[in-house]
């Protein structure tokens, strides 16, 4: 309303004829594509050979965007799957975007670190995510890496529309042209059967970067690539999650439906502490659990209660008493907020394990082992 209607300059230049009308914006953010998770039945009866795998690698999805304006100047962009515009916290990431002063793209893929060849922890990558500004230090000690999936847009070439297959063909070929180590192109394979499919998501056959991998992706190689999450094109397949017994320390009330029940629960392990045993936290999770799962856990909470910080209540928990959650967590990171120096990443809780006795739970040394086998 109040505005001039779109010109027909623009539709021809949509319909890809003619010259492209001023003030189109030459690095625009495109709807991403997401993958189902495969379920129990869900590949029953698909052919393994219609589909292309790659390993899902343990980073950020972002979406890269390199153009020219109506002046000729190159504009680059690095997005979130969001849309946000994310490129601040790696200038030298869109250097490299524009390191060919030829080339107009559009590339999904996944944001990582990557130091002498092998890919860092998720919690490195943290440290230059949501920043307005890096310094070089934190540039140079942290080399930020785009590793691609797809090809979107090519050229004044909209790909989006052509089977996957060709549009991998094609990334591959703009990767070779580019040739900046900052970029590449994920590994892609193909798997003679879904029992291979599974073996590799299990046991990632990437020795040097095994524990960067979170499963594998399997993408049909005649798909389109359609924005949201169409069921059927792209599956992802991740890995078991690690499993640990922890012990419910704090609670908090949900938002939304809710905002009245007490769903948000903080939990830790056993740990050697200056008077004795004591219970370090680890992680928060505040999903896992069936809606009548949750009235009891909010009855216990509130029965159980021994003091208040605010919106936070404290839930008794030590040698004798205390609820035991099963933890489901995909890896863990160093973390300067808890005081057991770590962190779980995606934290759910798998099991609520009332029949267990908290002195039972995991110690503290249990997580650093794992930690160090990824760190080894």
């Amino acid at each position: 309303h109040g505005l001039e209607p779109p010109s027909l300059d623009l539709f021809r230049w949509i319909e890809g004829g003619g010259e492209r009308p001023a003030g189109v914006d030459p690095a625009p953010f495109r709807a991403p594509m997401l993958a189902h998770p495969v379920q129990s039945g869900d590949l029953d009866g698909l052919d393994p050979q219609d589909f292309v795998a790659e390993w899902k690698w343990d980073g950020v999805r972002v979406q890269a965007a390199r153009g020219f304006d109506e002046a000729g100047r190159s504009v680059a962009r690095l997005f979130s799957r969001t849309g946000d515009d994310v490129g601040a916290a790696f200038p030298d990431l869109l250097d490299a975007l524009e390191a060919d002063p030829r080339e107009a793209f559009a590339l999904d893929g996944e944001l990582l670190i990557v130091r002498d060849g092998a890919v860092e922890s998720f919690a490195t990558l943290q440290q230059r995510l949501n920043r307005k500004t890096v310094s070089p230090k934190l540039i140079r000690e942290h080399p930020a890496h785009l590793r691609c999936y797809d090809l979107l847009f090519e050229n004044g070439e909209d790909l989006r529309e052509k089977p996957f297959a060709e549009r991998r063909a094609r990334l591959e070929a703009l990767v070779a042209r580019l040739d900046h180590p900052m970029l590449d192109a994920s590994p892609a394979f193909a798997v003679a059967s879904w029992a291979e499919a599974d073996r590799l998501r299990a046991a990632p056959d990437h020795p040097r970067d095994a524990d960067a991998i979170e499963g594998v992706m399997l993408k049909r190689r005649d798909s389109a690539y359609l924005p949201g999450r169409p069921k059927g094109p792209w599956w992802k397949w991740k890995r078991e999650p690690r499993l640990i017994d922890a012990v419910l320390m704090y609670a908090q009330r949900g938002h939304g439906k809710r905002s009245s029940f007490y769903s948000d629960y903080t939990f830790g392990v056993w740990t050697d502490g200056a008077e004795g045993p004591q219970i370090a936290p680890v992680g928060k999770a505040y999903s896992g659990f069936t809606d009548e799962e949750l009235k009891r856990l909010d009855k216990y909470v509130r029965d159980n209660t021994v003091d208040r910080f605010g919106l936070v209540r404290v839930v008794g928990h030590g040698a004798t008493r205390g609820l035991v959650f099963e933890v489901a967590f995909e890896g863990l990171q160093r973390s300067t907020r808890h005081k057991s120096g770590l962190a779980m990443r995606f934290p759910r809780i798998a099991r609520i394990r009332w029949d267990k006795p908290a002195a039972e739970a995991d110690r503290l040394e249990t997580l650093e082992r794992m930690l160090g086998e990824r760190e080894a």
